[in-house]
């Protein structure tokens, strides 16, 4: 079987990620596109694109978080962790031209690439190209992004990223690892800044890469998609201010377990239990849906190490199965034990 070529899209809040991604589901091209995205409402997917949309297929077998739209393209969630996303979409290669994935605007691009080396992935996809989106009209302000307050409210909502990682270094790291460059909102600046940030743009870049300004001509897939470069096997030319940290290169060491249950837990006692399961075990991350008996709504569950967040997100839907779903992600686990304990 082929490998599915990827695309990464990465950029600032703001960057214009959002229209771009929704550009390319509108208009594949007769290209069967998945995309993954970290919230489906972040995409905007709405009107005629989700009319015909189902949660599941005649057998009820897709996961939920992936959305069958009427274009014959997919879009999925990554909020389960993206290697249980990524397995899903594998089992369907026969029905996927290509993959997207938008990244979230504070995310470093080059440990998502290396994730593509990993035992589970490596064989069936590859990374097409990394394209990263700058805010032409901020650069000209001499800003990195155009909405400051709410780039760093995104910040501090996310409990998995470096908070201290200053603003200048993840602009860098997008850059740095980048196949092609579009400078967005070009129609908001004068052509003579336009020039000037696309020449310091080109200087900043550490290889040959193209610096274009996006316009309606450059939305084609056949401009954004193709680029062959097997990006997973080319990171030595593609610096990061942190190279010199843990390597993120995955081993058969580090898994990830599905667990899913045909029944409901009591909030309190199951967080309990998951953080007995951390404590007695190299977990690193925790994450899912809960049904709760009696509640209308799904319980959504997240821990980090032994630090454990919940919350009712949105009522259970009529097409979905009311179902206990976690992801849990560690080293040298026992499956058998992991979801023995969560089931007892």
């Amino acid at each position: 079987m082929h490998k599915i070529p990827v695309t990464i899209v990465t950029g600032f809040l703001g960057a214009g990620k959002t229209t771009l991604i929704r550009h390319l589901l509108q208009n594949p091209g007769g290209r069967r596109i998945a995309v993954l995205v970290n919230e489906f409402g972040e995409v905007g997917i709405d009107g005629d694109l989700l009319r015909s949309c189902q949660l599941c297929d005649e057998d009820g077998e897709v996961a939920s978080n992936i959305l069958e739209l009427a274009n014959g393209c997919l879009c999925c969630t990554v909020q389960e962790e993206f290697l249980p996303t990524m397995q899903a979409l594998i089992t369907r290669r026969d029905q996927i031209d290509c993959i997207v994935i938008e990244t979230s605007g504070l995310a470093l691009p080059k440990p998502l690439v290396q994730a593509f080396r990993w035992p589970e992935i490596r064989t069936a996809a590859t990374v097409d190209s990394v394209v990263t989106l700058v805010d032409c009209e901020a650069l000209a302000a001499g800003d990195l992004v155009g909405d400051l307050p709410a780039l760093e409210a995104q910040r501090q909502a996310d409990d998995s990223l470096d908070h201290e990682t200053p603003l200048e270094e993840l602009f860098e790291d997008q850059l740095n690892c980048a196949d092609l460059v579009l400078l967005t909102k070009i129609d908001q600046v004068t052509e003579g800044d336009r020039t000037r940030i696309e020449q310091w743009l080109t200087q900043q870049l550490p290889r040959p890469v193209k610096v274009l300004g996006l316009g309606q001509d450059l939305l084609s897939p056949d401009l954004l998609l193709g680029f062959n470069a097997a990006v997973e096997d080319d990171l030595d030319r593609r610096p990061s201010h942190h190279d010199h940290e843990h390597d993120h290169d995955h081993d058969d060491d580090i898994v990830a377990i599905s667990v899913v249950l045909d029944r409901g837990f009591e909030p309190q006692a199951l967080v309990q239990r998951l953080e007995q399961l951390a404590a007695n075990h190299e977990i690193y991350r925790i994450k899912g849906f809960v049904d709760v008996p009696g509640k209308a709504m799904r319980l959504v569950v997240h821990g980090v190490g032994q630090r454990f967040d919940s919350f009712f997100d949105r009522p259970w839907q009529a097409a979905e199965p009311r179902q206990t779903r976690l992801v849990v992600i560690g080293k040298d686990l026992d499956e058998r034990a992991i979801r023995a304990a969560i089931a007892a």
